[in-house]
């Protein structure tokens, strides 16, 4: 059965969304001062979040879980967001895998939460990741509008994409082109920036998987 982390400061609809989903899923359940590490512990499947959370920023969190190396595989779905598209864009922007409005409807979420699983489990399966220090090139365009040149450093690799460190701003969802300059300047292809770490400013760590490889990669 798989596992759900279901992280709320509101007790009873934690309560409620244990009754509805305990029948297809393993609950975990917590006060958000205890997602992080019940997430590490557990390493649930999907984590539910509650963004209206008065005392606790529910996006701080959300932007946790999806940028920090430990957790940024697991899913997460917003099961108590604020109506309104920019509030939804906002929290895809930030990596959400999924996004319910009260009164929240737990036969799509079950739908939702056994498809973001199996995407998850081919994934994982599929994907090897080495720590591995390559200097890359990127280039592209800075979130106001202006094109940049950026010298990064991955700290591991993997088939489809690689995590690295640079100074560059750059947003969520953002293309670069990747260069190799282990000998000369080697065009690699385009990459899409999936995570954003930004806590070691200047230095900002960022998840990118390529949308597509025209030249050689360090793993083949």
């Amino acid at each position: 059965m798989r596992k759900v982390l279901i992280v709320d400061d509101d007790v009873a609809l934690r309560r409620l969304m244990r009754i509805e989903l305990s029948d297809s899923f393993e609950i975990v359940a917590g006060e958000p001062e205890q997602g992080l590490a019940l997430a590490l512990v557990h390493r649930p499947e999907a984590i539910l979040l509650d963004l209206r959370m008065p005392k606790y920023s529910g996006f701080a969190l959300l932007q946790t879980f999806t940028s920090l190396s430990s957790t940024q595989m697991i899913p997460v779905v917003i099961v108590r967001g604020e109506a309104g598209g920019q509030t939804r864009e906002h929290c895809k922007q930030l990596g959400a895998a999924g996004y319910f409005e009260q009164p929240i409807d737990f036969d799509a979420l079950r739908a939702c939460i056994n498809e973001i699983a199996k995407t998850r489990q081919h994934i994982e399966r599929s994907e090897v990741r080495v720590r591995l220090r390559v200097v890359l090139k990127l280039r592209g365009t800075h979130s106001q509008g202006e094109k940049f040149e950026e010298i990064a450093t991955t700290e591991n690799v993997s088939l489809s994409g690689f995590l690295c460190s640079c100074v560059a701003e750059l947003q969520i969802n953002s293309v670069v082109d990747v260069y190799m300059t282990s000998y000369g300047e080697d065009y690699i292809g385009q990459a899409k920036i999936l995570h954003l770490d930004s806590k070691g400013a200047p230095l900002r760590h960022y998840g990118c998987r390529f949308l597509k490889k025209t030249g050689p990669w360090v793993l083949q």
